[in-house]
């Protein structure tokens, strides 16, 4: 009996000790006593709506600085539009550090996300129509190959002035490209390096030949390419003189200076 109770009696004393504990870090008490009272928040921000960070982080620093949940704070963030990566922090005596990372954006991916310059793929907010983007586009595991590809689509085109405006592999695989001039190549699904490396190399020749617009260029074949030309290119008129007499005989004249 006197076991049991030399055990009963080890129980509560440590119950009594780490009581208090858990009701510190779980914030039923002392929440008013260690307040979270400071907020520092590091990071360029262009996008990231600041006053909706605090408001977000508010709840969290609420509950005190034992209790305070940091993962949960963090991932709270994350969810924010613009903001790519958190890491939240807490300093003796009372404050709570946030330092964010917010996305930059690259391209468009597909309907209804974007990529930015770090890879991630994220959904498209609401105030991204002052941007011009391009279009990209492809399975999420090929993001990286898409990149790939379109930045050197990009410098074999630029000697020629032309820019690419989309590039999008299919779920077959198969590469589409269009220029800022309107043309639409049709890439395939093999060797699209060196099939547009030779097109970008003949282009000049093929537009040098004609007075049309190269509507699309389909170069899925060995040894050439299938040209779809448009409309002829309309040279705009020349400029009339702009003092000549409206009426025959009327006395308009340009004065030399």
């Amino acid at each position: 009996m006197n076991a049991v109770l030399r055990i009963f009696a080890w129980l509560l004393a440590l119950a009594l000790v780490a009581l208090p504990v858990v009701a510190v870090v779980n914030g039923w008490i002392g929440t008013e006593r260690w307040p979270l009272s400071r907020l520092r928040v590091q990071g360029e921000f262009k996008r990231v709506d600041t006053d909706r960070l605090r408001a977000v982080l508010l709840p969290y620093a609420q509950r005190g600085f034992f209790a305070v949940r940091l993962q949960d704070a963090q991932d709270a963030i994350e969810k924010l539009p613009w903001v790519e990566k958190a890491e939240v922090r807490k300093r003796w005596p009372d404050v709570m550090e946030v330092q964010v990372i917010e996305h930059k954006p690259f391209a468009r991916w597909g309907k209804d996300r974007l990529l930015s310059e770090q890879g991630s793929l994220f959904p498209v907010p609401k105030d991204l129509d002052a941007l011009s983007l391009p279009q990209l586009g492809g399975p999420d595991s090929q993001v990286q190959a898409v990149v790939s590809l379109y930045n050197e689509s990009r410098q074999l085109f630029a000697p020629m002035g032309l820019d690419v405006d989309s590039l999008v592999m299919d779920a077959r695989g198969s590469w589409t490209l269009q220029l800022d001039n309107g043309t639409e190549v049709i890439v395939g699904r093999n060797d699209a390096r060196p099939r547009l490396t030779r097109f970008a190399r003949m282009l000049p020749q093929l537009l040098d030949k004609q007075a049309q617009w190269l509507q699309r260029a389909d170069l899925r074949y060995t040894n050439g390419f299938a040209l779809s030309w448009g409309d002829p290119v309309v040279q705009p008129a020349p400029l009339t003189n702009l003092y000549a007499p409206a009426v025959a005989g009327a006395g308009i004249t340009r004065k030399n200076t």
